[in-house]
């Protein structure tokens, strides 16, 4: 069996979806089947282009390639799903949500209702095209179901180093991880740190265009000295902040799934969110596995008790040994 994984890529960007479409080839070809990732670019502005490279993908050919066939397609995010195949998987990462769920909010940036009609429309002619519609989570689910009338199943991946977690104590920072954009929210953070009783440390891994301005910020609120900007960080020195941190902090904006989560509950430690922070939810229950309420309170809670973060991880960790990759391959490649 020969298996195309199909993925749009924003050059000289990688985030979760890039070690998520990595992981899934990885794991397709550990049990014997020849696996390739199809990527085109994808660029969103001006708004014309998502058009453009849409189309790009419907052109495609993936029937076949040197004269062998190609059995099957799983496409991932807009637009890639737009290419045709005769026995196309979807496994949703997420939608252009410029057209849905973001439109209206203080991260939408459209402004062409033509766009946005025309990549509906064409999610509604690429979605009935699909054998097998899966996502990443319930709330990639929620949003198809709401915005496109679309049942589906989440099938939920396990964190990028799985196998490589651990937990070597709770230090004195809190940790935050990922792409540094508006969405994130990594300014919330900040604040926070700026005003906790506790007067925390707090460690931020990534890189991102929000960058600059969250460093201004840490200057501006006087907490420069307590607030440390690592940039992108080895896989050794991820696991060790994972590893020796007090909580992790993940708070974006209506999430799809993020590995972040994952990643704080195998290293058994809790995660500190927010009401609106989409698919984080469904894995950090208040009080249980993390905290989510005001997030000076919860950092001056979990700073101030290091037994309520140990009982709290563990509950995470317990939570997130369900997640394995057996049963996504089980369902995206039927027997």
């Amino acid at each position: 069996m020969r298996i195309a994984i199909c993925a749009a890529q924003v050059p000289f960007t990688r985030g979760g979806s890039e070690m998520l479409i990595d992981s899934l080839a990885a794991q397709l070809r550990d049990r014997g089947i020849e696996t390739d990732v199809v990527q085109l670019p994808f660029k969103w502005y001006p708004s014309r282009e998502v058009l453009s490279h849409a189309l790009a993908w419907r052109l495609l050919d993936l029937t076949e390639s040197g004269g062998r066939p190609i059995d099957r397609v799983i496409a991932t995010k807009f637009p890639s799903y737009l290419v045709r195949h005769p026995n196309k998987a979807l496994w949703l990462f997420h939608q252009f949500r410029q057209a849905y769920d973001l439109e209206d909010s203080a991260f939408g940036d459209l402004n062409d209702a033509g766009v946005r009609d025309a990549a509906r429309r064409m999610d509604g002619t690429a979605f009935g095209e699909c054998r097998q519609i899966f996502t990443i989570s319930g709330n990639v689910s929620r949003r198809l179901r709401v915005y496109n009338g679309v049942e589906s199943t989440p099938l939920y991946p396990p964190p990028p180093l799985e196998g490589r977690y651990r937990c070597d104590g709770y230090g004195d920072f809190i940790l935050s991880v990922g792409r540094i954009e508006s969405i994130k929210r990594v300014d919330l953070l900040i604040r926070a740190v700026a005003t906790s009783k506790a007067r925390p440390r707090c460690v931020i891994a990534g890189e991102g265009p929000d960058k600059d301005r969250l460093m201004s910020l840490a200057k501006e609120l006087g907490v420069a000295d307590r607030v440390a900007f690592e940039g992108w960080v080895s896989e050794e020195r991820l696991l060790d902040l994972y590893a020796t941190c007090r909580a992790v902090y993940y708070a974006p904006y209506d999430e799809d799934y993020g590995f972040v989560t994952l990643e704080a509950f195998r290293s058994r430690k809790p995660v500190v969110t927010a009401p609106d922070s989409g698919g984080v939810l469904e894995w950090v229950t208040d009080e249980e596995t993390g905290l989510v309420t005001a997030l000076e309170a919860a950092i001056d809670r979990v700073m101030g008790d290091q037994a309520l973060c140990e009982r709290m991880g563990s509950v995470g960790y317990q939570r997130a040994e369900s997640v394995t990759w057996d049963r996504v391959i089980e369902a995206l490649v039927p027997a």
